[in-house]
């Protein structure tokens, strides 16, 4: 099945402006390749795609992410037509312009449909004689209400709440814009001209009695063929980038999926040929099924390109090693480099990962340079106004 998103607003915009492609004019960009990067074993699916820029004018540098604008999964957009008893070829204005689409088209390629917010369920309560939605939105309930909306989708809010008195156009304007999801770049232009390369770790979890599915990761994971095309769109990234000059030494932290925009970095280093030193801290569940992109990081490291790889997986002993443990470990050389003028770089989780990295890193600055918490937080705000961190 091909995986093209039709949108009635951007063919109108591509027509008027063919030569710019954006967030509002996305380029249909060919599918080159999609495959797992994990073993046999993983419990987890990461998937590596390479899609053509050609005839795209489109340009990245490493740091910058790629937009795409998915597709809603077509059986939860089933679900929803038989839940509610609705035609999916009735035609519903879909924005403030007046543009209109045929409904199942604007569930599938044009509304949110997997997230919940307060302002819908505030909204949705005039639809429905539901006791217990109308006690829901009261405002000493707001807690309670955060809760239900977390993890939670449309098809709940319909399933839990009816029967409801709302026809499918009230309904499908209480929901917001789909909107483009962003992933770091994983590759450098300079070593594969005219493509672009992600690394996307499929989200697959049961929450609520259901099974859930990233809206975005899943459709690469499960409905994307090599041939499809996907609407993407480039957006730069002025905090995240390479040091100015190649000669500076760079330290990377990415585990998982964070490793993305370090293949990208690596890529570029590999291509421009400086001095500067690089060295990565990669982590993930296990060495056998789970080192992204193994192959490719030794083969970096027999040409010198990456000067150290640490790598901490997390499974593959009784006590959990993570990152930050294998960053104590070389606090010493990890200091020395720092004190060399090395950039330091991480990706991944921001939620813990990020957090317990900062942390660490904090312990090495206090312990490598004598010095006490507050000096530390300093010398690590200092780098953070050099462009270092």
């Amino acid at each position: 099945m091909q995986a093209t998103i039709v949108n009635s607003e951007l063919i109108k915009q591509e027509k008027k402006a063919p030569t710019t492609f954006s967030r509002t004019n996305p380029f249909q960009a060919k599918v080159l390749k999609n495959i797992n990067l994990n073993g046999v074993g993983s419990s987890k699916e990461t998937r590596h795609i390479e899609l053509s820029l050609k005839g795209s004018g489109l340009s990245y540098i490493p740091g910058d992410a790629l937009g795409i604008l998915p597709s809603n999964d077509p059986e939860l957009v089933a679900s929803l037509l038989e839940e509610m008893k609705w035609d999916g070829e009735t035609v519903v204005t879909i924005n403030k312009q007046g543009d209109t689409l045929p409904l199942k088209v604007a569930l599938t390629s044009y509304f949110e449909i997997t997230l919940l917010t307060k302002k819908i369920l505030q909204q949705a309560q005039v639809f429905t004689e539901n006791e217990e939605l109308q006690k829901l939105v009261l405002v000493e309930n707001t807690d309670q209400l955060k809760e239900y909306c977390y993890g939670r989708d449309l098809l709940d809010l319909l399933r839990d709440f009816g029967p409801w008195k709302g026809i499918a156009q009230e309904m499908v304007s209480l929901l917001r814009k789909m909107t483009p999801r962003l992933y770091s770049i994983a590759s450098s232009i300079a070593a594969h001209p005219e493509e672009v390369h992600l690394t996307i770790g499929a989200v697959r979890y049961t929450t609520n009695g259901r099974d859930r599915k990233g809206v975005c990761s899943v459709l690469v994971a499960e409905r994307l063929q090599e041939g499809d095309t996907l609407p993407i769109f480039i957006q730069h990234n002025k905090h995240f980038h390479l040091p100015d000059s190649g000669d500076h030494d760079m330290i990377m932290v990415g585990p998982g999926t964070g490793i993305a925009p370090f293949r990208s970095f690596i890529e570029e280093r590999a291509v421009t040929k400086g001095n500067g030193r690089s060295w990565l801290f990669f982590g993930d569940q296990h060495s056998a099924s789970d080192f992204l992109y193994q192959e490719e990081l030794e083969h970096y490291q027999r040409d010198r390109v990456l000067a150290r790889i640490e790598t901490a997986f997390s499974r593959d002993t009784d006590q959990k090693v993570y990152v930050q443990h294998k960053m104590l470990e070389n606090s010493q050389e990890l200091f020395k480099w720092l004190e060399n003028g090395a950039y330091f770089y991480v990706c991944g989780d921001k939620q813990r990962m990020a957090k317990d990295v900062h942390n660490t890193l904090l312990e090495v600055i206090e312990k490598e340079g004598t010095m006490t918490r507050e000096a530390a937080e300093a010398y690590l705000n200092d780098l953070q106004k050099q462009g270092r961190y």
